[in-house]
Order: structure tokens, then C-alpha cells, then sequence
């Protein structure tokens, strides 16, 4: 029996985010995959908002604001407020968190590599694929789709 689309996806997203966290563990890391969003985001030095690094990272807000909320709580990162709006928090890396860079930019340079050699294995790459897929979903999406499906 063929699997859903669904349970391909979530199996995929097993396979790599094991080997992923795997190669954290190896290096000494105790590290989740979902902080890489944000830590590459912060990377740079410059304070940051949620939207800011949500939209430079790709990600929802929501998800954005979740994973900020668990890295603020582990000491990867420092809140302030903005000069020029008090209600609004500035994101920065901790001591902790700049620390953590150097070993987290290496395991980057590797899952790159890795993501590099696995799109080489296939006949159409993986990367290629799923930015189609995402423009698809954006222009019309799932949802839509199913509901058409069910006329």
C-alpha cells in the first residue's frame, strides 16, 4: 500500500531531523534543529524582532514566537526593548548563544553537504521540488485543493 503524502512527509522530516540532531549530539551539542531558523537569523549580530527573524528565517510568526519563547527560556537568547517602540522586543544571541556558533556553523557546512549529496542521488533534487511544491501551496493552496477535491 502506498503512503499518504502526509506520512511521507512526516518520515522525511524523521530521517533528517535524526541525523540532523545526531550530528548535534556528536559534536557535543545539546541543541534542537528547530533553533536554526532563529540562530541564523541572529547570526549576524544585529537585534532582531520576531517578525523580523520570522520573515528572514522563513517561518511563521507563531512558529517563530514559540521557538523564541523555548530559546529565551534555555539562555540561547536575550529580549530588550526597542529604542524607538517600548512595546516591541529586540532579539539578540546570549554570551551563551554566540559561544554556540562556531560548532553549530560547522554542522550547518555539513547538513548542507549532506542535503548537497542526497539532491545529487535523486533524479529531480529534493530542494528543487519542495520550493515548487511551497510557490504551488502559495499560489493555491491545500486546502483549496481539497475542497475542490470533494466537489
Amino acid at each position: 500500500m502506498k503512503q499518504g503524502l502526509g506520512t511521507q512527509l512526516r518520515h522525511l522530516i524523521e530521517l533528517l531531523d535524526g541525523a540532523v540532531q545526531q550530528s548535534y549530539v556528536e559534536a557535543g551539542l545539546d541543541y534542537r534543529p528547530r533553533y536554526t531558523p532563529v540562530m541564523r537569523a541572529l547570526a549576524g549580530g544585529q537585534p532582531c524582532s520576531v517578525s523580523q527573524i520570522a520573515g528572514s528565517a522563513g517561518i511563521t510568526q507563531p512558529a517563530a514566537t514559540q521557538t523564541v519563547a523555548l530559546m529565551l527560556k534555555e539562555g540561547w537568547l536575550v529580549a530588550q526593548s526597542s529604542p524607538t517602540d517600548a512595546r516591541q522586543k529586540l532579539l539578540r544571541l546570549s554570551e551563551q548563544g554566540q559561544r554556540l556558533l562556531p560548532k553549530l556553523q560547522a554542522c550547518w557546512r555539513a547538513t548542507a553537504a549532506a542535503a548537497e549529496s542526497l539532491d545529487a542521488d535523486l533524479p529531480y533534487p529534493l530542494s528543487d521540488t519542495l520550493a515548487r511544491a511551497i510557490t504551488a501551496l502559495e499560489q493555491r493552496s491545500f486546502d483549496e485543493r481539497i475542497r475542490k477535491a470533494k466537489e
